[in-house]
């Protein structure tokens, strides 16, 4: 499937917007462009209560940036059992995790080099 160009600034915005929408909690984005051997340039890490929130964001941030973009995610795995969902978008990779389960995996920590910008919640 080729992908279309898609400028990273629309469709982090669109990303954001998808995961606002369902009231996902604790939003980072992590820039990875300035580390060496990468595979995306952006990681978007986000969280909700349950795994029917986590769905919701997954499905929400789909419907935006489909609706938006028209753009769909190259894979996605994770929606059986809504604990970690990911979504690759190819230069951007969305983790939609429960809060229990960022907590243990920690990914923020293994990309210390990364630039991180945390998105405040809006309610």
């Amino acid at each position: 499937m080729a992908k279309k160009d898609i400028n990273n600034d629309d469709l982090l915005a669109n990303i954001i917007k998808g995961v606002e929408e369902v009231k996902g909690n604790d939003i980072d984005i992590l820039d990875l462009r300035a580390i060496e051997n990468t595979v995306c340039d952006y990681f978007v890490i986000c969280n909700g209560n349950s795994n029917t929130q986590v769905n919701a964001i997954a499905n929400s941030i789909q419907k935006i940036v489909s609706k938006e973009l028209k753009d769909k995610p190259w894979h996605v795995e994770g929606t059986e059992n809504g604990e970690w969902i990911l979504m690759d978008y190819v230069s951007i990779v969305v983790h939609v995790f429960q809060k229990h389960i960022r907590e243990y995996y920690n990914i923020e920590s293994l990309w210390g080099d990364a630039r991180i910008t945390s998105i405040e919640n809006k309610y």
